[in-house]
């Protein structure tokens, strides 16, 4: 008999590293949600920046509205079209991975490397396959957006809980950037999901999620702390890695929405 949970919470990050977004329903593609790490920053070298050296860009709160994607940190707020791109393709590095993209516009990299207080550029990838990531574990090969390694990011709601049972200061699943946030009974049930679906999308499983220092980034101020990593590092340690939600991969697209049933 199929287990069925419910999906609590869907987010997606449109710029890599920056704040996320709460949604009540997203479009789930081969690389991603729709619009989630479609874009990033790269720094004058065409190197990726994120919150692991620049603490600040969880400071930096995106919203999509009318084809555009608004930024806004602290007083100031600048905005570009989803759609607009420059033509000269760039060579970056996501980690081990290459990837083609284009700068947005010159004046959303200024923009950016004013804030940030050195110069960048806000680029996009543009097309599916632009970005291949090879799975060790499954010997396969998926188009990936812009994310560290896997298109999503699922937690349970009973690893969270479990989780903040043990932390003196509690903390919210935002500090681990997930996609979809489902209703579960037992922490960390979905490192043990296979195939599954969600609304009309079926999804695989690929791997627990290994976690570095940036979950101890948190957003509400963009301060460094010890935890949660310290603590997870106790009872959720395997083979060097620090395990906290699952990397999955959709099969077929289509819309999922907050109170759809997960069928295991």
């Amino acid at each position: 008999m199929s287990a069925s949970f419910i999906v609590k919470e869907i987010f997606i990050y449109p710029i890599k590293s920056l704040a996320g977004i709460t949604c009540e329903k997203a479009f789930a593609e081969e690389m991603g949600f729709e619009n989630d790490r479609r874009w990033m920053l790269i720094d004058a070298d065409n190197q990726m920046l994120t919150q692991r050296e620049h603490r600040i860009m969880s400071q930096f709160y995106p919203q999509i509205s009318d084809g555009k994607i608004s930024i806004t940190f602290q007083d100031h707020k600048h905005e570009f079209s989803i759609k607009e791109h420059l033509e000269n393709s760039i060579k970056v590095n996501v980690w081990d991975d290459k990837s083609d993209v284009v700068e947005v516009n010159h004046a959303t990299s200024k923009w950016f490397s004013e804030h940030l207080g050195f110069e960048c550029k806000l680029v996009k990838i543009i097309k599916n396959g632009a970005r291949k990531h090879e799975s060790s574990r499954l010997k396969e090969t998926f188009n990936v957006s812009l994310a560290d390694g896997y298109p999503y990011l699922l937690i349970g709601s009973k690893s969270l809980d479990f989780l903040n049972e043990k932390l003196e200061e509690k903390i919210t699943i935002k500090r681990f950037r997930p996609n979809i946030v489902i209703s579960s009974e037992v922490p960390h049930e979905e490192d043990h999901f296979d195939t599954f679906s969600i609304g009309e999308v079926n999804f695989k499983n690929v791997k627990p999620c290994g976690r570095c220092i940036m979950v101890n980034n948190d957003p509400q101020n963009g301060k460094l702390k010890k935890e949660p990593l310290k603590t997870l590092s106790t009872y959720r340690a395997v083979d060097n890695s620090v395990l906290f939600g699952t990397n999955i991969v959709s099969l077929n697209s289509g819309t999922i929405s907050v109170g759809d049933k997960v069928v295991v």
